[in-house]
């Protein structure tokens, strides 16, 4: 399959991936939680603002690359940590962030991989590596990962930090679909010695029970998350924030980014969408730390109107496991690669040479939310 033959749009990536992928697999991948609020609200939000084009401007050059903690990019795109990536493909997070290597831009290994941080990196000697940290009930394993990925290479670590208790995930049940009891997302916890420890008679069953007793705490705070600063001297983004109290506590605090995101809609359902977030949380933290934005991101027109509220950039999640899942590593260039053009494309087509230069007044809003969230 040449890349001229492959789908161009979302909707065509990921009716291919539901032709690919066995039911329960693509459910999970592409469902929400509860009733799918959520889910839906991250795409409507970007169709509720629209681009007004200028005219007779010089773009007969136009610049996407930019810088993302001081690290260069070839485009402010990154890919969004996604667990259990051998459901798309056997060689799943492989894959996905060597196609980041030849694209240029960061790839963020989930906590919940098939293969391991260290596989990851080997595989990827030239590439932009960020770690996702979910934060054990064991902090000697959290600390241990983090250490890890701090001794393979990577440059920062995505501390997330809205999924200590697991949104209401509707798919799972209807479909009766478990990636942990189909064995998979463990490649971190097998490899680390602190898990091994824990581990007293090195079967399935309990590597798997384990696996599940350690994953995921549900009562951290702030201070849990200001630990880290003893033990790694890595930028450390906090991804899953959503209202700008939270946003100005972790500029305050000296963390590098966050990252605005609801989990993809996989949290909590009904929840503000993560656009409809991200301009309060501009307003309140612009300048003082790096705002990155997740959730809803289907085109290169959709990370020009996040660019145009205040984002630095965006990362993206379902669109390159569809890309995974239909294609391997050569569906995940050709998803980036299309978010490139559609981006360079919308810029030439809007009169802007330069993203650094957008902002609110290029974009009209047609939809006015009357919520406030800064006074609650």
């Amino acid at each position: 399959m040449t890349r001229n033959q492959m789908p161009v749009f979302y909707k065509d990536w990921e009716a291919l991936a539901a032709e690919k992928l066995e039911r329960g697999a693509f459910e999970y991948i592409r469902g929400g939680s509860g009733s799918g609020e959520t889910l839906l609200a991250n795409e409507t939000a970007f169709r509720q603002w629209a681009i007004i084009p200028r005219v007779l401007r010089d773009v007969s050059s136009v610049e996407i690359s930019t810088s993302i903690l001081n690290q260069p990019i070839q485009a402010p795109i990154l890919l969004a940590p996604v667990g259990y990536q051998k459901l798309a493909c056997p060689q799943g997070e492989l894959a996905a962030a060597k196609a980041t290597e030849k694209a240029g831009v960061p790839y963020i290994a989930s906590t919940v991989s098939d293969y391991s941080l260290e596989e990851i990196s080997e595989h990827t000697p030239q590439g932009n590596n960020w770690f996702q940290l979910y934060w054990s009930t064991n902090e000697a394993l959290t600390f241990s990962m983090v250490k890890r990925a701090e001794q393979a290479g990577y440059k920062a670590i995505v501390a997330t930090v809205d999924t200590g208790v697991l949104g209401w995930r509707s798919s799972s049940f209807v479909h009766h679909f478990s990636p942990v009891r189909a064995t998979r997302g463990g490649a971190n916890f097998r490899k680390d010695p602190v898990f091994q420890a824990l581990v007293t008679e090195w079967t399935e069953e309990n590597i798997i029970k384990e696996i599940q007793n350690n994953k995921r705490r549900d009562h951290m705070t702030w201070d849990d998350i200001l630990r880290l600063r003893k033990i790694t001297s890595l930028p450390i983004i906090l991804k899953g924030i959503q209202h700008p109290k939270d946003a100005e506590k972790a500029a305050e605090l000296g963390f590098e980014g966050i990252i605005v995101s609801n989990h993809g809609g996989r949290q909590l359902d009904a929840a503000i969408s993560s656009l409809e977030s991200l301009s309060p949380i501009v307003d309140a933290v612009k300048d003082r730390i790096a705002i990155i934005v997740d959730g809803g991101i289907r085109s290169g027109t959709d990370v020009y109107k996040a660019l145009a509220l205040g984002a630095d950039a965006v990362s993206i999640g379902r669109p390159y496991i569809y890309g995974l899942a239909a294609y391997g590593e050569e569906g995940v260039v050709q998803v980036i690669e299309q978010y490139k053009s559609q981006l360079i494309s919308a810029l030439r087509l809007s009169g802007e040479a330069n993203m650094k230069h957008l902002s609110r007044e290029n974009l009209h809003h047609s939809f006015t939310c009357s919520c406030n969230l800064r006074d609650t």
